[in-house]
C-alpha cells in the first residue's frame, strides 16, 4: 500500500514518508480468520493493550508485522520505520470528537506515548493492518509506506501533498525495480 496518513509524532512532520514495520488494527478484521494467533505478533497486542489501558468494548486490537523482506528493500533511511494504527473510520477511531461523546477520550495521548521494543506509533491510516494480516494468511508478501499529509500533534496540514505523494511513489516503484 502506497498512500496518505495522519502523523502522530512530532519527529514526523507532515511530508514525512514512513513505512509500517507493524500495523496494529483496530477494524477487528484478522480476527474474523482461523490462524490469527499465528501471524499476529501476540507479544506486541498484548502490551499495546496494557500500555493504552484498552476498553475492550471497542474490539479487540491485532497486531501483525508488515513483510520485513519487502520492507527493507522499499524502506531505506529515507523512511522512519514504525508502528501504524489502522482505523475503521476518519473520526471516533482517530480520536475526532464530533457530537457524540469518545468511549475512551484520552486513547489518542495513550498510542502517542506507546513504545515496545524501540517501536511507536508514527501514524494513523485504515488499511495496512487488514492488507499485511490477510497477505500473511493467503502465503503473500505485503507492506504499506504513506507520506503523512497532516501533523495530528502539532495540528500541521499540508494541503499541497501530491508532490510528496508522487516522489514517494516514483521511490518505491524505483526500488521495487530492483527485485
Amino acid at each position: 500500500r502506497i498512500g496518505t496518513c495522519g502523523g502522530l509524532q512530532l519527529n514526523c512532520p507532515a511530508g514525512t514518508f514512513v513505512a509500517s514495520q507493524k500495523s496494529i488494527g483496530f477494524d477487528g478484521l484478522i480476527n474474523f480468520y482461523a490462524r490469527r494467533n499465528e501471524i499476529c505478533d501476540l507479544e506486541t497486542e498484548a502490551e499495546f493493550k496494557r500500555q493504552v489501558k484498552w476498553n475492550d468494548q471497542i474490539g479487540n486490537p491485532y497486531c501483525v508485522d508488515n513483510d520485513p523482506q519487502l520492507l527493507n528493500q522499499i524502506a531505506g533511511d529515507d523512511m522512519v520505520r514504525g508502528i501504524t494504527i489502522a482505523c475503521g473510520g476518519f473520526y471516533g477511531p482517530q480520536g475526532r470528537e464530533l457530537r457524540a461523546p469518545l468511549a475512551d477520550p484520552e486513547l489518542n495521548q495513550k498510542i502517542e506515548s506507546f513504545e515496545y521494543n524501540g517501536l511507536r506509533v508514527n501514524n494513523f491510516e485504515m488499511e495496512s493492518s487488514a492488507l499485511a494480516g490477510m497477505a500473511s494468511l493467503m502465503g503473500h508478501r505485503a507492506a504499506t509506506i504513506c507520506t503523512i499529509i497532516a501533523q495530528r500533534i502539532a495540528l500541521d496540514a499540508c494541503t499541497d501533498y501530491k508532490p510528496f505523494v508522487k516522489r514517494m511513489i516514483r521511490m518505491a516503484l524505483d526500488k521495487l525495480a530492483t527485485i
